[in-house]
């Protein structure tokens, strides 16, 4: 897909389709208005058969609208006027996107971009449209002999900008919306392959592809160097699989040399059993997007090297399967962290916090700034959560305060649990440090507070993304989130420099 920025008249488009919007009450935005003009009234004329009422997601392909250079026109219902905001207008390219996929249209322009939303500039209004219409056109068909879905005519879009001024702007949002979608899609990709196909070593050779394209530092460490480093926790979770465990580092040294970083922690189980705690047969093939964590970090490392920032960003993969065998770990081993501490394992299916947390022992080595760790940890955080928003936790409130906004700005949104002491009584342990499960009151809760008995020594938060990260049904596959809040989060660090 290409895409440009432009200003002009709407009904002097020589496009294959103009895209502009309605509010309800059939009330004509600005560029709506040109073209009615234009047209002798024939919007007015169309709206006022009730053939288009404005509501949300509406849409009404128009063709050879007399007085227009433009093939088609596309009217995009917006809702009330006054209620007008982020959700209603991604909604509104998101439909806009429905529609023009549906037609033959080769090239659209579209004039949604020049909506004005409180707060929002313009540039903000380009890079979530930019993003929008790359998740709509998204397809994982790559492992089908022959795809059933017809590939889009379209190819070129353009998004509109009412003045010189709002160019600069609009070009920068394109830029910034660009490296955010790709990210995304890089994540997706990466969620969606099967685990037969998608191995740590598979992520290792992504995260050097990324390295090379971006000029990043990346090291692969192997067993024998988390042996050396002793990270029992992790090597425990890998010992049933045929599969050698990855722990990847990628290193964008994009500030100055002695900046503290901002450290991503992934988890990356490219496929969970269970382990000997095995789980339920049904639906177990969604296993294989346990490791959507360290793909959100893969894809959040390459928008930021597409955007070039200007911020030191390490990312940290501890990657493997859990699988059952005669080597898998039990449940009522005992494993030593490579911080020291001991753990009881009392069910091998709560294995992500085991990888976890000898990477984030592994962190302190980058004297980070913040250290962030995205998971599809917990069923529980489903089950408190849903499918809507991430659980977040952290040990520092300024981090969750700017953590919480950026989920607002990128509209990839999280909410606030509790990370307080009470719970840690639930992890107590007559044989070890710790036990790795609290039981199933505040599953989610504990999990994290499992993970903050390893993040004394920098400002830590965690995003438990087991009810964002994929989709089940119909729509089945992976989301690509948190990506958005991850390099919002990123830029506005840039910007408050």
């Amino acid at each position: 897909m290409e895409f440009s920025i432009k200003g002009g008249s709407p009904e002097k488009q020589r496009s294959a389709c103009v895209v502009v919007g309605v509010f309800e009450s059939r009330k004509l935005t600005g560029p709506a208005k040109a073209i009615d003009q234009a047209s002798g009234g024939y919007l007015t004329e169309i709206l006022r058969r009730g053939d288009m009422e404005g509501k949300s997601g509406n849409t009404l392909l128009l063709q050879k609208v007399p007085g227009t250079a433009a093939d088609r026109v596309l009217l995009v219902g917006l809702g009330k006027e006054r209620e007008f905001n982020d959700k209603l207008y991604r909604d509104a390219v998101r439909a806009a996107m429905r529609s023009l996929l549906d037609t033959g249209a080769a090239d659209a322009t579209v004039y949604l971009p020049e909506l004005p939303i409180k707060k929002r500039g313009i540039g903000w209004r380009i890079a979530h449209a930019t993003t929008v219409v790359l998740d709509s056109m998204y397809r994982f068909d790559r492992l089908k002999s022959k795809s059933d879905a017809p590939r889009p005519s379209l190819k070129k879009l353009v998004f509109t900008v009412a003045n010189r001024a709002d160019a600069t702007a609009g070009e920068e949002g394109l830029r910034r919306g660009l490296a955010v979608g790709h990210g995304v899609g890089l994540a997706r990709d990466l969620g969606n392959l099967p685990a037969n196909l998608c191995t740590p070593a598979y992520l290792a050779d992504q995260a050097r592809e990324i390295a090379k394209a971006y000029s990043f530092k990346c090291q692969v460490l192997e067993q024998s160097d988390m042996e050396q480093l002793g990270m029992g926790s992790l090597l425990c979770v890998t010992r049933g699989s045929a599969q050698p465990p990855k722990l990847i580092v990628l290193q964008h040294q994009g500030g100055k040399k002695n900046d503290k970083p901002v450290v991503l922690v992934g988890k990356g189980i490219t496929f969970d059993t269970g382990g000997i705690s095995l789980k339920p047969a049904a639906e177990m093939d969604e296993m294989k997007f346990d490791m959507c964590g360290a793909a959100s970090v893969l894809g959040s490392l390459k928008a930021v090297g597409e955007m070039q920032l200007p911020l030191n960003v390490v990312g940290i993969v501890p990657t493997c399967e859990n699988m059952p065998g005669g080597t898998a770990t039990k449940p009522g081993d005992v494993v030593t962290s490579m911080s020291g501490q001991t753990i009881e394992i009392l069910n091998t299916d709560a294995e992500g916090r085991l990888i976890l947390c000898d990477a984030l022992t592994y962190a302190e080595r980058f004297e980070p700034d913040i250290v962030l760790d995205i998971a599809t940890l917990t069923g529980a955080c489903v089950i408190a959560l849903g499918h809507v928003c991430h659980g977040l936790y952290a040990n520092d409130e300024s981090l969750a305060r700017d953590l919480l906004g950026a989920g607002n700005d990128a509209h990839d949104r999280a909410w606030q649990m509790p990370l307080w002491d009470d719970y840690q009584e639930q992890l107590k342990s007559n044989f070890a440090d710790m036990a790795n499960v609290g039981g199933r009151p505040a599953g989610s809760v504990t999990a994290a507070c499992f993970l903050s008995r390893f993040t004394k020594k920098y400002r830590w938060a965690h995003l438990d993304i087991a009810g964002t990260a994929w989709k089940s049904g119909k729509e089945k596959g992976a989301t690509g989130r948190p990506v958005p809040l991850l390099t919002e989060f990123l830029l506005q660090r840039v910007a408050a420099r």
